[in-house]
């Protein structure tokens, strides 16, 4: 295209030069008519193909068929450098085009280069390297230093850090040893390492990301759609209108044919949709290649015009707003009266009172703990539905449980008020004193809701199955505003669609979660944003959003990314729709030349495809 372009622009000015000096006058028509198209061909031959195959197939509007249509008039009515001038300038603007749906395309390109070519297996004492596809489930893949992990597993030989940059935007890498997941598509750094396949191609991590990016470009939001349509009754109407301008006025007005002519071929220039049909889409194009260069997988265009009306943010607490781990924060021993208790000794109790448990709860305990279990000290666990548990320990019954446990049991306790889960212990019969488990508050979870408030996130909610307390705790710690406790999977549906239907018409309501039971929340909200590295298949599956490392400070740069591209958008629309109807009216009234409409289709496309370019800057702060 380049070089057809040079090539043309140089004959074409050859040209210009012998008319303007004169010596094309003594050149009759018919051979000046062959001259002009020799460039004319060599830039628009492709231009006219396709518009001619369009009619074939039933597609007559387009800006081909425009192009086509108003070059032919030029050439009719004897305006033969302008005719070529119309065609050249045409193909720059779709140069310009080219090179940047390139550039955006470049940057989901980044992300699609995370798919790995082939796996190691070890056959015979040799490596040998296969399809990805063809690795099952179990079997054990050697990733060398500086391969792509072709396969998610876990890791059960060797240390290496992982550069997830392509995966999550996350520039520093991470340390993964025997024992750890890691995904497919990050970069092995300096060790080797075996891997034990827990997924099949189809289903690991890169597969997923690849089918989400590839399918992005299918949803679109409604400004594309409005321009879409708009294209489809706009192109006829203009050429009806060009050819009643063509034809209409010398009937009734008198007046020379060619000038009406020449006017409805400027006509024709001016009113082709270029700078709407290929900025806007390019816009939100590059809107999605921003998210992607962080690390934030968007799955449409809707979805980021969605993300610009977000004014409520609900969040699922456990795993998304904390990390899901819990951990004995307090030993909390009675030391009143002449029953004192050591921090050893009520540790020791509890931890061996849920020895046969494999519960959250119980983990933590025994983890805290940190000595092997005496499994012949204890006996008897009987387990108390709502209340907690009853068991021997050391031949003496030992009660753990929660504060409704110990008044029934009548037992007198001293109730704690600390953020987190509250095991009471008592022995029998005689309250020992209390743990406090808590699950801890992920990094910069505080600093996203302060960012979500800074960027006019109206109310923030919290979702959790935990005590009102513990979430009334937790809340406050980060700022939230709303929150809903002791909740059922079901009930968050219920709260979501509460919120939804307090909702005022033009904002949305996103829903943050990461677990399989998060996933009918997040298809029921405005935006389901779902976390990509821990989340579960279910949860990435139904969002909207993916945040690929976890991280939902992020949330707050793509509502900002998203806003920049429909702000460009409009600017777009409002810029091309304005420069075309003035230049238009000109063109009517006889008022504007062919170079004016040159630079009303051309131009106007060409100013607003390097503002819609703006969208492919990550400027976050």
């Amino acid at each position: 295209m380049l070089s057809r372009i040079l090539l043309t622009f140089f004959v074409f000015a050859g040209l210009l030069v012998f008319e303007h000096t004169g010596k094309l006058e003594n050149v009759t028509i018919p051979a000046q008519f062959v001259i002009y198209a020799v460039p004319y061909l060599i830039i628009g031959y492709d231009i006219i193909w396709k518009a001619f195959r369009n009619i074939r197939h039933g597609q007559v509007f387009d800006e081909n068929f425009l192009m086509m249509l108003a070059t032919f008039g030029a050439f009719g009515v004897r305006e033969y450098s302008e005719a070529v001038a119309v065609m050249l300038f045409y193909q720059v603007g779709e140069l310009f085009q080219s090179y940047a749906v390139g550039k955006s395309r470049q940057s989901i390109a980044d992300m699609m280069d995370i798919c790995p070519e082939y796996a190691n297996i070890e056959q015979d004492g040799q490596l040998v390297r296969v399809d990805p596809d063809d690795v099952e489930i179990d079997s054990i893949i050697v990733v060398k230093p500086g391969e792509r992990v072709p396969l998610d597993g876990i890791i059960i030989e060797g240390e290496s850090l992982l550069d997830t940059a392509a995966l999550t935007g996350e520039s520093v890498p991470r340390r993964a040893s025997a024992g750890d997941e890691i995904i497919s598509g990050c970069v092995n750094g300096s060790g080797t390492l075996k891997v034990r396949v827990t997924k099949a191609f189809d289903d690991c991590t890169v597969a997923k990301i690849l089918e989400l990016v590839e399918n992005a470009s299918g949803k679109k939001a409604k400004v594309e759609n409005f321009i879409t349509r708009f294209a489809k009754y706009y192109t006829p109407v203009v050429t009806v209108a060009a050819a009643a301008l063509a034809v209409i006025p010398p009937l009734l007005l008198g007046g020379e044919w060619a000038d009406w002519v020449q006017r409805a071929c400027i006509f024709l220039v001016i009113s082709c949709p270029c700078a709407l049909v290929i900025s806007v889409p390019l816009g939100f194009f590059g809107g999605i290649g921003a998210a992607s260069r962080i690390g934030v997988l968007v799955k449409g265009s809707n979805y980021l015009e969605a993300m610009s009306e977000m004014t409520t943010i609900v969040f699922d607490k456990t795993g998304t707003l904390t990390k899901g781990e819990f951990k004995v924060t307090q030993i909390l021993p009675q030391q009143s009266g002449q029953n004192k208790v050591t921090k050893e000794k009520l540790l020791e109790t509890a931890a061996l009172g849920e020895g046969y448990s494999n519960h959250p709860i119980a983990a933590s305990l025994k983890e805290a703990y940190g000595k092997p279990m005496d499994s012949e000290r204890v006996s008897g666990a009987v387990e108390i539905a709502g209340y907690g548990v009853r068991v021997q320990v050391d031949d003496k019954e030992v009660l753990l449980g929660n504060e409704k446990l110990m008044q029934a049991e009548h037992i007198a306790y001293v109730p704690c008020d600390s953020m987190g889960t509250i095991v009471y212990v008592a022995e029998e019969g005689v309250f020992l004193g209390a743990v406090v488990i808590a699950d801890t508050i992920k990094d910069g979870a505080k600093e996203a809701l302060a960012a979500m408030k800074r960027i006019g996130v109206k109310q923030s909610v919290m979702l959790t199955g935990d005590r009102k307390k513990a979430a009334q705790d937790t809340a406050k710690e980060l700022g939230i505003d709303v929150v809903h406790a002791e909740l059922l999977p079901a009930d968050k549906v219920n709260c979501v669609e509460q919120l939804l239907q307090n909702q005022p018409e033009k904002e949305r309501l996103a829903f943050v979660g990461d677990g399989i039971n998060d996933a009918p929340v997040l298809t029921r909200a405005d935006l389901g944003i779902a976390m990509g590295s821990m989340g579960s298949d279910a949860a990435i599956e139904a969002a909207d959003v993916v945040l690929m490392d976890d991280d939902i400070r992020k949330i707050a740069a793509i509502v900002h990314i998203s806003r920049k591209t429909m702000r460009i958008v409009k600017q777009n629309i409002i810029f091309a729709l304005g420069i075309k109807a003035l230049v238009l009216l000109l063109g009517a009234f006889g008022a504007a030349n062919m170079w004016e409409a040159v630079f009303a289709d051309v131009g106007v496309s060409v100013i607003a495809i390097l503002n819609a370019m703006r969208t492919l800057k990550t400027d976050i702060h």
